[in-house]
């Protein structure tokens, strides 16, 4: 939309960083049910709510002109780093930063997190309002992300079950291993994306090419169980 009404990257920054959290939020509200939220009922709210934004998406496409907005913003969706720039990691720095430094501090509720949500009452742990705290610490790291560079596909699904490979799956080592192999990780899609040919591939491409085959593999070798 920032695109389509603009062009201006200010503009697609702001609108991609407020719809980013207006998903997330509206995912989170559907999946309510009776005052408590149920993971398989995240899930499909989040399905939902994707194919929703998805439809909106192919929408703004359909009515873009075709010389020039329409390129732009398939370019945009691909996702890629040469628009970044260093005034914009100045304003992306604190979001990301304290997005990352609020999930650093919370690994150890998220263990308990991963319990029945009675058991984990039982501890002593707010479910509610740290499944809340963490939901909104993810969406501002990950909105902040998008708006500097796009949608990126694959790198939140393979890594953090590489580092449950490493590590296990004790989040106090898995959230230092993700934030550590994630950033390697882009970094190297990135130099090849620059380097394999004369003009930069998204590295939406390259990030998919490699990550669902891998993602396969892993699914074969482990049957899904990581632990």
């Amino acid at each position: 939309m920032g695109i389509l009404l603009s062009g201006h990257l200010a503009v697609v920054q702001l609108l991609a960083l407020l719809f980013g959290i207006l998903a997330v939020m509206a995912t989170f509200m559907i999946s309510r049910l009776k005052g408590s939220t149920q993971l398989f009922m995240l899930v499909l709210a989040g399905v939902i709510v994707g194919a929703f934004f998805q439809a909106l998406i192919s929408l703004i496409k359909y009515v873009a002109d075709p010389q020039d907005k329409l390129p732009t913003i398939v370019y945009w969706l691909m996702g890629s780093l040469t628009g970044a720039s260093f005034h914009d990691l100045l304003i992306a720095i604190p979001l990301i930063g304290a997005g990352i430094i609020i999930i650093f501090l919370l690994r150890w509720r998220i263990n308990i997190l991963s319990l029945d949500e009675d058991e984990a009452r039982s501890m002593g742990i707010n479910v509610q309002l740290t499944r809340w705290i963490v939901i909104a610490a993810a969406t501002i790291i990950t909105a902040t992300s998008v708006s500097l560079c796009g949608i990126i596909g694959w790198v939140g699904l393979v890594i953090p079950h590489i580092g449950r490979m490493l590590v296990e799956t004790d989040h106090r080592k898995l959230i230092p291993a993700c934030i550590s192999i994630g950033a390697f990780y882009l970094l190297l899609i990135d130099d090849i994306a620059r380097t394999a040919t004369a003009a930069e591939i998204p590295l939406s491409i390259l990030t998919a090419v490699i990550g669902a085959p891998f993602f396969a593999y892993l699914l074969r070798k482990t049957g899904g169980k990581w632990s």
